[in-house]
Formats: structure tokens, C-alpha cells, sequence
């Protein structure tokens, strides 16, 4: 099969064919028909992920057709449409027996842990845990979205954010998991502010329902900005990017009592990123991670993406070959572009 490889971190990845993979007794293999280009999966080229084997295939936000079974898989056969969280359970752990498959003691993580999806097939893990049934009517390019960006932007502002109808919702950082996050804070009634440097960004940021936009370009101090524009903060704020700046915007822009949601990666030399935890006690803050979303609570999101509440296919804004991706994921350190670029490999 033809695949993304990057042999050492940093260095040009390149369209190479490589062996195609075999599923395990517990997993499948998948006929990748879309996947997702994810600021993750520059992280992984950088080697800010310790879990990569070099040389690699990234790529874990994923859709497509299963082309084979293990021996072991009781409840999904070839020819089903499916997409993946990008976190995959074991299933018999004790953060799994709770229902938290997302923090697996023993969770593999396609394209960080084994190769991923940047490629004409890629190999699941634990089968009967993992993966989620794609409707009839939703595109592969659709479904990719739901394996990570969209599904962690759900999780990060319903279930762990607790967004409530009239609270305001800033986010900072509006690639992919950030304009999700704006659209999911919209839709459940919440007013948003959008905070980015980039204005295409924010422009899709006000398509998708945000209520004031902010350019980080232009202010010097994006959190004032929030906590005026919101008369006294916000009640929740997801820092969706991954910096020590948008963190520390994301959790001087709450109001007393407010909510900050860490989703985006913080790789630092340290292992230590710096909090604002001073006006976290005085302002008794709650400051809260969220990774993913594990695939048994999939169904009242997929609920409000068929019933057109939600739209993630609006997010995709670009697609392109495999032969296109080594340059676009470079391209992500310096200009990582507006919504959600699709890769399909077999085009």
C-alpha cells in the first residue's frame, strides 16, 4: 500500500509503499477512505509524542470500510462504514469498567502508538471497544472528523465543559477542534467568543455562530478583551490550540467561578507548562483536561449531526492526495490554515 513515512523527527516525510497491515486476533483493518490532517499529527513529526517508533505513518483521525477481521472480533465484519476514537480502549481496565475508554491504562493511539491512517489501510485495535458505526448518509470526509476533532471539542464542551443555554464560551484557537468547539457551544445555546490571529479562521469562527471574534493580532491582551467583551469573563473557556500564552488567556479570561478546558497538547521541555494558578484560587476556577471521547458515548452526538443540529461537514475546507500531505503537514508549524483539510488516499 502507499503511505505517509517520516523516518527521524522533523525530517521531510515522503509517499512510499510499505507492507499493508494485518489485523490482530482482538482488531481490524481499515480501507482508509478519509482522514484528517490534525495539528496532533504535526506534534507527532516534531517528536513531542513519546509513544512513536521511528520510521513512522501518522494520521489518526480516520473513516472508512473494514477489509478484514481478527479471529477474536465478535460484532463488526468487512464491508462495515466505520470511524475510530483516536484514543482506543483495551476494554477490561478499570477506567474502562467505569466507561472511561478515553483514558485507557492500556489505550493505543493509531498513528502515535502503531502507523496511523496516512495511508490506503491502517490496523485497529480491541475492535469490539472502539469503533462507531458511520450512518449511510454521512461522507467518509464527514465521519473522519468525528474520531477526534469534532468528537473532543463535543466531549470538551458538553461533558466535561457543561456548556449551559445563555452562559458565554470563549475559545482560543479556532483550527479544527476549535471551530467544532465554537459550532457545539453555538448550537447548545451559549453566546461565543472566538479568539485566533488568523482571520479566515475567525471569519468561519462568526459562520459557525460565534458571537464576537477577537484578533490576537490586533490586541495586545486577549484575555481583557474576553472579560470586557463578556462583561466579567467567561463562564467556560477552552484553550483549543495547545500554548502557554493561549493557556494562560484561556484561564485569565473566566469570571469568578469559571471553567477552563486544557484540550490542546502542551509539550514543553519541562513536562511543565505555567498556570495562572493565583487567580484560579482567588477566582476558585475549575481547571479541567479532556482527551477525546470514548466510542459507547457517540450516539447523542451522531443524533445531532443527523438531525442537522450539528454540521461537521462544514468544517472541511480543503481535501488532498496523499502525495500532497508531507508538504501540508509541514506547512502546520507556520501556517496552519482555516477549518479541516482532508486527505484521501486512494484519489
Amino acid at each position: 500500500m502507499k503511505a505517509v513515512v517520516f523516518e527521524q523527527y522533523g525530517d521531510p516525510a515522503e509517499v512510499r509503499d510499505v507492507p499493508e497491515p494485518h489485523p490482530a486476533e482482538h482488531g481490524v483493518v481499515v480501507r482508509v477512505e478519509a482522514t484528517g490532517l490534525c495539528r496532533s499529527d504535526w506534534h507527532g513529526w516534531q517528536g513531542h509524542d513519546p509513544d512513536i517508533t521511528l520510521p513512522h505513518v501518522p494520521g489518526h483521525e480516520l473513516a472508512g470500510v473494514i477489509e478484514s477481521v481478527g479471529t477474536r472480533v465478535t460484532h463488526w465484519h468487512p464491508g462495515d462504514r466505520v470511524t475510530v476514537p483516536f484514543v482506543c480502549a483495551c476494554g477490561t481496565c478499570a477506567a474502562c469498567a467505569a466507561g472511561d475508554q478515553q483514558i485507557c491504562v492500556r489505550q493505543t493511539q493509531p498513528g502515535f502508538t502503531h502507523w496511523g491512517s496516512f495511508a490506503q489501510y491502517v490496523a485497529l485495535d480491541h475492535a469490539d471497544v472502539n469503533l462507531v458505526a458511520i450512518p449511510d448518509e454521512m461522507s467518509f470526509a464527514t465521519a473522519a472528523s468525528l474520531g477526534c476533532r469534532f468528537a473532543t471539542a463535543f466531549r470538551a464542551v458538553v461533558q466535561r465543559g457543561r456548556v449551559a443555554a445563555g452562559e458565554w464560551v470563549a475559545v482560543h484557537g479556532c483550527g479544527g477542534v476549535g471551530l467544532s468547539a465554537v459550532m457545539i457551544a453555538a448550537a447548545s445555546g451559549a453566546r461565543v467568543v472566538a479568539v485566533d490571529i488568523s482571520p479566515e479562521a475567525l471569519a468561519l469562527a462568526r459562520k459557525f455562530g460565534a458571537t464576537e471574534c477577537v484578533d490576537g493580532t490586533r490586541t495586545p491582551d486577549p484575555a481583557q478583551a474576553v472579560r470586557e467583551l463578556t462583561g466579567g469573563g467567561a463562564h467556560l473557556s477552552l484553550d483549543a490550540l495547545g500554548s502557554p500564552a493561549t493557556c494562560a488567556n484561556s484561564v485569565n479570561g473566566l469570571r469568578r467561578r469559571g471553567r477552563h478546558i486544557q484540550v490542546g497538547l502542551l509539550p514543553s521541555a519541562s513536562g511543565t507548562t505555567p498556570v495562572p494558578m493565583a487567580r484560579a484560587l482567588a477566582l476558585e476556577l475549575e481547571l479541567l483536561g479532556s482527551h477525546g471521547m470514548a466510542a459507547h458515548t457517540y450516539p447523542p452526538m451522531l443524533e445531532l449531526v443527523r438531525a442537522g443540529v450539528l454540521r461537521p461537514d462544514l468544517l472541511a475546507t480543503a481535501t488532498i492526495t496523499l502525495e500532497e500531505t508531507p508538504a501540508a503537514l509541514a506547512a502546520m508549524g507556520t501556517a496552519p490554515g482555516a477549518g479541516v483539510t482532508v486527505i484521501e488516499p486512494w484519489s
